[in-house]
């Protein structure tokens, strides 16, 4: 891959793309810094360099010019972060962005306005990433969360412009890489959380895994599928094509023995019982003490751990309990090699306090099971087709 370090960059106009799509809580303040904080060593890096830094990314999914996606918003925090002043443009293309960009010094840095306030950038229009790619004379991509989306500043700047990796890119890769390649085994993955779209994974991750743990909503939406529980909103037809390849008889996957049901309406209704035998009206809110006990057994003999998506709902303190106690049996796993990644794990690892307990923590979710799962990248094989370094 190509590198950052192979670039000579002073004096240089350097986009770099980073992912400042940071959580914003209710009063649409930065939640969490996580992605901002990864992103410091190649922005410092630069600055070492003598590059003229122009940084772009996008926050949330706005519907137009919605101010409260301003990344305006995460300035003083990187300023603070970075101890120097942080420029913020309130556009990212145009004639009076380029004059402005023309009269930055050298280690200068410039934040552009939200990518997402115009439609071309997730249309990946090529005229929209022309006009990107006119701001500078090179492209970084450091968003490795970002890598499997096929937009305008992921993967038509390059197109246009000399491109490489940034560190944080590069740091992603070479550690998922010890998970993808050859990982002292046994390999325990752990999925879980929300996010129905797992699913279309874990076929992939069955041919790789010793062991996979499932949480018990994406367990039940399994069983829905299978038409082992009824009266239930079936799958959207790319789940149901990815469920119908899971095998339920390998002795790899390994649904909860026991689920935490709760009435959506109603949280002081709770039981614990058997998947199968959940009713129509229940919802599973985390996963038994019966199954906490035989994920715990199976983790502590892993010599490598995956882990992507609490196992329960884990901001209410009555549904952390399955989250908690693997999570901890996660990180008193001395001897294996460990590695988190998605929103909300991240989320329950800053929660907990885990942060220095893991080897790594991706800043990736979708894009670090693709990368597990062996699949293309458009963000990283842009960037291998991007013109000639010189």
């Amino acid at each position: 891959m190509k590198k950052l370090e192979n670039l000579k960059i002073k004096g240089k106009r350097v986009i770099v793309r980073v992912d400042f799509n940071v959580p914003l809580d209710k009063q649409g303040k930065v939640e969490s810094d996580f992605r901002i904080r990864k992103s410091l060593p190649t922005i410092k890096y630069l600055k070492k360099k003598k590059a003229k830094i122009i940084l772009i990314s996008h926050l949330g999914r706005p519907a137009g010019r919605d101010k409260k996606y301003s990344l305006r918003i995460v300035v003083p925090l990187l300023e603070r972060l970075l101890k120097v002043r942080v420029n913020f443009y309130d556009d990212c293309v145009g004639k009076k962005v380029q004059k402005k960009l023309n009269l930055l010094r050298e280690g200068e840095i410039v934040l552009l306005e939200n990518l997402r306030f115009y439609k071309e950038e997730t249309q990946n229009d090529s005229s929209f990433a022309r006009k990107l790619a006119l701001l500078g004379d090179f492209y970084i991509n450091d968003a490795f969360s970002v890598c499997h989306r096929s937009h305008a500043s992921v993967v038509g700047i390059p197109k246009f412009l000399p491109s490489v990796s940034g560190l944080l890119l590069q740091e992603e890769i070479k550690n998922l890489s010890k998970i993808k390649n050859k990982p002292k085994r046994p390999l325990v993955i752990i999925i879980g959380g929300k996010k129905i779209s797992k699913i279309e994974f874990l076929p992939e991750l069955l041919k790789v895994s010793d062991s996979l743990l499932l949480n018990g909503f994406l367990s039940e939406t399994i069983l829905i599928a299978k038409n082992i529980l009824i009266d239930r909103p079936y799958p959207d037809g790319k789940t149901l094509d990815a469920i119908k390849k899971i095998d339920l008889t390998n002795p790899v996957l390994h649904l909860p023995k026991d689920v935490f049901f709760s009435l959506p309406d109603d949280w002081t209704y709770r039981r614990i019982a058997a998947l199968g035998t959940i009713r129509k009206e229940e919802r599973i809110y985390d996963i038994g003490s019966e199954t906490i006990d035989f994920y715990s057994e199976i983790i502590k003999k892993a010599k490598t751990i995956f882990w992507a998506g609490p196992l329960g709902m884990f901001e209410e303190e009555r549904f952390e309990k399955g989250t908690k106690e693997v999570g901890e049996k996660i990180v008193r796993n001395y001897k294996a090699f460990k590695v988190a990644g998605g929103g909300d794990t991240i989320s329950a690892i800053r929660k907990f306090r885990w942060q220095n307990k893991f080897d790594y923590i991706s800043t990736g979710g979708s894009a670090m099971l693709e990368f597990l799962c062996s699949r293309e990248l458009p963000g990283i094989k842009a960037i291998e087709k991007s013109p000639v370094v010189v």
